[in-house]
């Protein structure tokens, strides 16, 4: 039997009836579809409470977050190369929740890596599920330690560089080099005293904005090279410097001293070529101390009197005016009054007729007052102020004190000032201004402008530093004959300050401590001052030692420079006095022997 014939109006029919039937089904998708895409676009633009907040959470914490990046910090050297300040980082170790898959098995590796930070199993598991999308564990960590976190693998977590100053030589020279601490304004590195503070600008280099992102395995952008900050070139030579915090620990331990500070310098340049005081501190742990005072440098900081090593400045100021001569003589009772104020011999012996010379090599405070009124107080402190007692030196260090010199029309000035201010009592110097004072006896009258930075190396441009003079104190006459009392001084009564080969031209000082209520009972400041070769001196010496149980600065002091005078001869290479007069002599010169 034959098929039927093929009707396409009975197909056509067909097919519009299913049509019909789907119709409603698919109207009804699109309907919610569409009610969907509304609902989703409302949630976005009006969100709930809790909603907003898990937002605000990601807004506020900031993947890509805008940064202030500094340069890398200059590096501080000693004159022969060797760094003082370089350059390290730190690590802050994070996680990122939403990407631990083993919450468990992280907390417990992460924990174990980062035990000595305390961080325990539990704080991993917590933070993995605060729902934050990013929580700190860790900071600052160690290279080591964050090199264990590294090498563990886990994803999720983060490990992100932080700079930070690094002291290679631990405790040498710090209160000298200063500090770098970050600075919560804007999370940048800064220094703060000493020369990381005075050399602040120099030494950090440009500092830019930029965006960087904390998201894991996130590359960052292509960075410009930063302008680096600027080399330093000290003036201290690391080998002295340790020569001289060993010799200075050493003293404060055997006399029993609270503490005490040291300045070597070049009398003709104004270089500095070591400054230590003890106690001290560890710069790269400098968050660890308890008492903020170590972090200062009492070299130029603190304020103390002198004593009577002033009297060498009262002799030059005397002789340079004309005053008196080094033939004139005045008769010693003992004792002189000023002022209404009693002023004795240390000794309370009187000497009857005295030299200028014996002054100076037997420490009269009644000479040193007779001095003093014989020039009279205008004359005096105009002197005094060219000595720049009473005014910061402007060493390149931040924290400078200026010292204390009270004058006439002072309120706190009277006229026994003047008696008691030329052998240092009633007034105050710091230990830089003090030998700086004593370096124009040194230098042929000239006041040389201390500093401690020899070049400043910018890329390939070196700045080198250049001597320049402060001022002149004293004729060059004045300043030899106060010369040659320092010598005798060290000959006839300070022999402890002797150092064989050499004439060192030097004074003693033993100061009483001043507080609110008077003189400190059975305390003293005991230091020395001396120079050497005494006929061309290369180097000047203070040491001040405080409160040592022995009273006396030529029984303290003397010796500790003494010590340390002989081995800086020989690392200076400073040729003794007698290899000096024969090369003299064979028409030769020592100027190669001493350039370094």
């Amino acid at each position: 039997m034959a098929s039927p014939p093929y009707n396409k109006r009975y197909k056509s029919t067909d097919q519009q009836e299913s049509l019909r039937r789907r119709l409603p089904v698919l109207i009804a998708l699109m309907v919610i579809a569409t009610l969907y895409l509304l609902v989703r676009l409302m949630t976005f633009q009006y969100q709930p409470s809790f909603v907003m907040s898990y937002y605000n959470r990601l807004a506020n914490y900031n993947y890509n977050e805008s940064q202030r990046i500094a340069a890398a910090r200059g590096i501080i050297y000693d004159r022969e190369g060797q760094p003082l300040a370089s350059n390290t980082f730190d690590y802050e170790i994070g996680i990122s929740p939403s990407l631990i898959a083993e919450p468990q098995r992280v907390a417990t590796q992460l924990s174990a890596a980062l035990t000595d930070y305390g961080i325990r199993e539990i704080d991993v598991l917590n933070a993995v599920r605060s729902g934050d999308p990013w929580i700190l564990l860790a900071k600052p960590v160690e290279p080591r330690a964050a090199e264990q976190v590294r090498n563990l693998e886990l994803l999720g977590v983060t490990i992100s560089a932080q700079p930070r100053r690094l002291y290679p030589q631990g405790t040498l020279a710090a209160q000298l080099l200063g500090f770098v601490a970050g600075d919560d304004s804007d999370q940048l590195l800064r220094g703060y005293n000493g020369i990381e503070g005075y050399y602040r600008d120099e030494l950090a280099g440009r500092v830019r904005d930029e965006t960087t992102s904390r998201i894991p395995f996130d590359l960052p952008e292509n960075r410009q090279v930063n302008d680096q900050g600027s080399d330093l070139v000290l003036t201290i030579e690391r080998d002295i410097q340790f020569l001289v915090e060993s010799e200075l620990q050493l003293a404060v331990t055997e006399n029993g001293a609270t503490g005490g500070t040291i300045i070597v310098m070049n009398p003709r340049t104004g270089e500095i070529l070591a400054m230590a005081s003890n106690p001290s501190y560890d710069p790269n742990t400098f968050f660890n101390i308890e008492d903020p005072d170590l972090l200062r440098n009492p070299a130029v900081s603190d304020e103390y009197e002198p004593g009577s090593v002033m009297k060498v400045v009262t002799m030059a100021i005397a002789l340079d005016l004309s005053a008196v001569t080094p033939e004139d003589t005045y008769v010693d009772n003992g004792i002189i009054e000023v002022g209404g104020i009693a002023i004795p011999n240390a000794d309370r012996q009187a000497r009857g007729v005295v030299g200028m010379e014996q002054i100076v090599v037997q420490s009269l405070n009644v000479g040193a007052s007779t001095l003093a009124l014989s020039v009279g107080p205008g004359n005096f402190y105009e002197k005094m102020n060219d000595f720049g007692i009473g005014r910061a030196t402007g060493v390149d260090l931040e924290g400078e004190a200026a010292g204390t010199l009270y004058t006439p029309g002072d309120p706190n000035w009277s006229e026994s000032n003047l008696a008691t201010n030329s052998f240092g009592q009633g007034v105050a110097t710091t230990p830089l201004q003090m030998i700086t004072a004593v370096s124009a006896i040194a230098n042929d009258g000239l006041i040389m402008q201390p500093h401690v930075v020899h070049q400043i190396v910018d890329g390939n441009r070196v700045y080198p530093s250049q001597p320049s003079t402060l001022e002149r104190a004293i004729s060059p006459e004045s300043a030899h004959i106060v010369t040659d009392m320092m010598v005798q001084a060290v000959e006839q009564n300070l022999t402890d300050a002797r150092v064989p080969g050499y004439a060192i031209a030097g004074k003693s000082g033993t100061a009483e401590i001043p507080t609110p209520l008077g003189y400190e009972a059975g305390a003293s400041i005991a230091s020395f001052i001396g120079f050497f070769p005494a006929d061309d001196p290369q180097v000047i010496i203070l040491v001040k030692i405080d409160r040592p149980v022995d009273y006396w600065g030529s029984i303290v002091a003397a010796p500790i420079f003494s010590r340390l005078a002989e081995r800086l001869a020989i690392l200076l290479e400073i040729p003794s006095d007698d290899i000096r007069r024969g090369l003299e002599a064979e028409g030769g010169t020592v100027n190669d022997i001493w350039s370094r």
